[in-house]
């Protein structure tokens, strides 16, 4: 066991759901030492446990809940949206413990490095969720069931809406004679740049391009370009425009 975090020596701990985030919790909880109990299907009750893990979609976290109702003394949920009181099926102390990271069901270890939202019911929870997060490499950070919401959009923004914006620059890219996977091969490169750059310098000094330097002609140029290649895309297009301006401005 790794002696710098909260959880108790030899505790075990029980995975429910073996899904992506499910799978990958396992075994990485295991490669940390931590004894694991899983992952389990869905309905299934963890024996022997010191503390369950619910990693099962967001509708699904009360039923699962109380299906290990009695269980164990800690039960925590994976739900970035969700709040604790979700757990309260389980009759036991409740933490929330949400990667911010992306899974994808592959081997590698994707925890070390990121960020987790931690929650507690009580301050035993609350120290758990800590320890599990530090067992992994992961920075915790606590959010309160009034921030989720918004901690959750924030992270969708900055996930799940990149992967919808590189699907419209490949769906784009066909009025170039590109094919999707050609554009996407040449598109990464400058995608990862960028968000290196963001991460060195921020949003407003890594902007660059016509709309930075202010050249509305490029701009109206592109947008008929978009109007000719996949018309459906106008109105995100109009948009990024309109809120990269904003951003533009800004550091002016």
């Amino acid at each position: 066991m790794h002696s710098n975090t909260d959880i108790p020596s030899g505790a075990r701990v029980g995975v429910v759901g073996a899904g992506r985030l499910g799978t990958s919790l396992s075994r990485s909880l295991r490669a940390a030492g931590v004894r694991v109990e899983g992952p389990l299907g869905r309905g299934e009750a963890p024996g022997g446990c010191d503390a369950i893990v619910l990693c099962v979609p967001d509708g699904e976290i009360e039923a699962a809940a109380a299906s290990v109702a009695g269980a164990a003394p800690l039960v925590g949920h994976t739900s970035g949206a969700t709040p604790l009181t979700a757990l309260a099926p389980a009759r036991g102390a409740a933490f929330g413990l949400h990667p911010l990271q992306t899974f994808t069901g592959g081997d590698s270890d994707t925890f070390a490095g990121a960020g987790c939202a931690i929650a507690g019911s009580t301050p035993e929870a609350l120290a758990f969720a800590a320890g599990l997060a530090r067992a992994l490499g992961m920075t915790a950070f606590e959010i309160d069931d009034e921030g989720r919401a918004a901690y959750h959009a924030a992270a969708s923004v900055a996930s799940n809406f990149l992967v919808t914006l590189q699907a419209a620059a490949e769906r784009i890219a066909a009025g170039a004679g590109l094919e999707p996977a050609e554009a996407r091969r040449l598109l990464l490169p400058l995608v990862r740049q960028t968000v290196e750059n963001v991460a060195a310098h921020g949003p407003e000094p890594a902007l660059t391009g016509p709309i930075a330097r202010g050249d509305d002609a490029t701009v109206a140029a592109q947008r008929q370009a978009v109007a000719e290649a996949a018309p459906e895309l106008l109105d995100l297009f109009d948009a990024l425009v309109a809120h990269t301006r904003a951003l533009a401005g800004a550091r002016a």
